[in-house]
């Protein structure tokens, strides 16, 4: 890991600044001692910004707490790592040079059930809110302290720690199996040829069974978008798709449900 950058500064033992090179603060002035936090033991964190000097003082802010940081600077760098390294969370700025951070968090979402805390400059409730149901698991705004930085990463890691077990990658259910990983469909030992977005949609719908998803809902976590700026009978176009593949009766679907008025449910 890199020494700090000239533009961080250590204000006092406790206490720390970094201004970036666009002249926005980053993180404000805090008392990290007041605000104390343990991390989880070996925490293994990736830190996910296109700014060097961000990067690094992110990486060493949260190696401070105890944790291990790898850094990464796109969305490429960001995919590699997880597909070869463990990684307990990923810190993920939004606003990312020549590229979209919530598109890098679908990304993700499609591959992974790994922590994600978003970083932004935006203020914005609707930035938030996409954050949140695209599947961000929290949204810090710019500015922010270190204490606050480490505090919501040990808030996080404990809400997964509770968690009893990891969502599988292999989704079982009777005769029919989801490889979310080989990114197959197969029925009773038969593969499914599928379209992304089908597979996608399957997937993320097999992953919460009996959960109703909204039309809205599935368009912002497949798809990252909504229906401000896309119709959502595209949801419904690739339900009629999928059931096509997966189902004995699609008229009389055994899997994907259709629940009047809301949405559907993946039934297992």
């Amino acid at each position: 890991m890199p020494r700090f950058p000239l533009s961080f500064r250590l204000i006092r033992d406790d206490k720390y600044q970094q201004d970036d090179p666009k002249g926005r603060t980053v993180a404000k002035t805090a008392t990290s001692a007041k605000y104390a936090v343990t991390p989880r033991p070996c925490a293994h964190l990736l830190v996910v910004d296109d700014e060097p000097e961000v990067r690094f003082m992110l990486g060493r802010l949260l190696e401070a707490e105890g944790y291990k940081t790898e850094l990464a600077a796109n969305g490429v760098e960001t995919m590699e790592k997880l597909s070869h390294d463990r990684a307990d969370l990923v810190i993920l700025d939004v606003m990312l040079a020549g590229e979209n951070g919530f598109d890098l968090l679908t990304a993700i979402r499609r591959i992974s059930e790994i922590p994600v805390i978003l970083l932004s400059g935006r203020h914005t409730e609707s930035d938030r809110v996409l954050g949140l149901r695209l599947g961000a698991d929290d949204y810090i705004a710019k500015p922010f302290s270190a204490a606050e930085l480490a505090a919501r990463v040990a808030s996080v890691l404990r809400r997964v720690n509770r968690r009893e077990t990891p969502r599988s990658t292999l989704l079982q259910f009777e005769h029919l199996t989801i490889d979310v990983l080989a990114r197959e469909v197969k029925i009773s030992g038969e593969l499914v040829p599928t379209t992304a977005k089908e597979f996608d949609l399957l997937a993320f719908m097999a992953r919460s069974p009996r959960q109703v998803f909204s039309r809205e809902q599935l368009l912002a976590h497949v798809w990252g978008s909504s229906s401000d700026w896309q119709d959502d009978g595209t949801v419904t176009e690739h339900v009629r798709r999928v059931r096509r593949k997966i189902e004995t009766d699609p008229e009389h679907p055994r899997w994907v449900r259709t629940v009047r008025g809301v949405g559907y449910r993946f039934e297992p």
